[in-house]
């Protein structure tokens, strides 16, 4: 529920806040009513772990992450056959739920862990959020990524002021050289999910969902370590025992759904959710899981796909991979959720503008807005004149051509291959057999199964 401060707490709230922002130093926090005292850490049974956690978390949060809207969205409620409500979580400030989490522990932190600083592994969200935060606390940051992780990743933690190492080949050499150095610094460890404090902060999302939105009949959330369903089912069962949580994985990292079903995990490969390829779910998050989530959805690459293209044309706004799985699942299968108000979550929007542009092509082409054509053309004046005009006059656009001379049948019939703008497969098929009929010899070199 939504924290009820007096009038007074909340000016010292705003002035905390903007004690942040004016370089104030860490301790200020420790006078606000609500925040962790230091104390000994909760343990990491998920018994222990309850809805009053979360709502301490929820006040220690206030103020400082974005209450971000949860906003019914039609057009995405008409394809999918149910009312469709969007939590944009990719509008904090680093675009990321992660804020929430890393905060919430930061904030737990005692004082001699805090002078000592802290230390996370991450190529993603979680080492902005660990990064940008603990700057803003006066908190020494070490953030390890693999030595792979895209500069752009990296130059925005390093931007965020934290001291980035690049270290090993994939997450989990940078995994366990995090905590080599932690024990040897005695640096305070971050888990991205396994860990009571980032749950409870992870579960404010659900908070503020239900109080927005009371009547959701389905949470549908992601899962990569299992953080953000753990948290949010802790919150959404309490708030509203009936109400159906349902986990989302790529088929490619599967890891708790393998785990619930006593399954051997199995699990990689390229994935456009990089957020969640997760091999080693949290173990805390998984008792909470086991517990409280209803099932556990899983969803294929190519629907992933979908649904960003979906989300930016439809919902008008841009998620990462692992931001648009939750959509995915509601398209990948439509028929559990039909009727039903669901909330989803866009965990991220911190997509690359590279692989966004691919990601928006393809998406042209499943739809067959955008087909390649390859045609054999007579080596004669206006023997190409005849091609463009036909597709013109069939309301095709053609967008570019590349001539071939040498693989080809004969060196007198060249072949020309055409990138056509069409309105979907109807048309394509439609425009193919007009130039058939006329004669032209055509190959669609387009499939309808990208």
């Amino acid at each position: 529920m939504q924290a009820d401060f007096s009038s007074d707490r909340r000016s010292f709230l705003r002035l905390t806040a903007a004690g942040f922002l004016a370089g104030l130093s860490f301790p200020l926090l420790r006078t606000l009513p609500g925040f962790c005292s230091p104390s000994p850490p909760m343990g990491a049974d998920a018994d222990r772990l309850t809805f009053a956690d979360i709502q301490s978390a929820q006040k220690r949060l206030a103020g400082n992450i974005v209450h971000t809207p949860c906003l019914p969205n039609r057009p995405l409620s008409r394809i999918v056959g149910a009312e469709v409500y969007l939590k944009f979580e990719n509008r904090q400030i680093i675009g990321a739920f992660k804020e929430r989490g890393a905060l919430n522990k930061l904030l737990c932190l005692s004082q001699s862990e805090r002078d000592r600083g802290v230390i996370a592994a991450s190529s993603g969200n979680h080492a902005q959020a660990v990064a940008y935060h603990a700057s803003r606390l006066k908190v020494r940051a070490v953030i390890v990524m693999p030595k792979g992780t895209p500069m752009i990743k990296v130059c925005r933690t390093q931007a965020y002021g934290a001291e980035v190492v690049l270290e090993g080949d994939t997450f989990d050499e940078a995994s366990r050289f995090t905590r080599e150095r932690a024990s040897r610094e005695g640096l305070t460890f971050i888990h991205p999910f396994d860990d009571p404090q980032v749950i409870t902060g992870q579960g404010t999302v659900a908070v503020e969902m239900l109080n927005d939105v009371s009547d959701l009949d389905v949470l549908l959330v992601q899962i990569g370590g299992g953080g953000l369903i753990a948290g949010c089912a802790i919150a959404a069962k309490a708030l509203k025992p009936g109400i159906r949580i349902v986990g989302v994985e790529s088929k490619t990292y599967s890891a708790m759904y393998q785990r619930l079903k006593g399954l051997p995990v199995q699990v990689g490969g390229d994935t456009i959710a990089e957020g969640l390829a997760v091999r080693d779910i949290g173990e805390i998050p998984l008792g909470i899981v086991r517990k409280l989530v209803d099932e556990v959805l899983l969803v294929e690459e190519t629907t992933i796909e979908r649904a960003i293209v979906t989300l930016i044309e439809e919902g008008k706004t841009v998620a990462e991979g692992a931001g648009a799985t939750g959509l995915a699942a509601l398209l990948e299968h439509p028929r559990r959720f039909t009727g039903k108000r669901v909330g989803l979550v866009i965990t991220g929007g911190n997509i690359d503008s590279r692989l966004l542009s691919m990601v928006l092509m393809r998406g042209l082409i499943r739809d067959g807005k955008l087909v390649r054509l390859r045609i054999l053309v007579p080596d004669r004046p206006g023997g190409l004149t005849k091609v463009t005009a036909l597709i013109n006059s069939n309301g095709g656009h053609i967008i570019e051509a590349q001539y071939d001379r040498i693989f080809v049948p004969s060196v007198k019939t060249p072949a020309v291959e055409l990138l056509v703008e069409t309105r979907d497969w109807d048309h394509v098929q439609a425009l193919v057999k007009t130039l058939r009929d006329q004669g032209v010899q055509v190959m669609l070199l387009t499939q309808p199964a990208l």
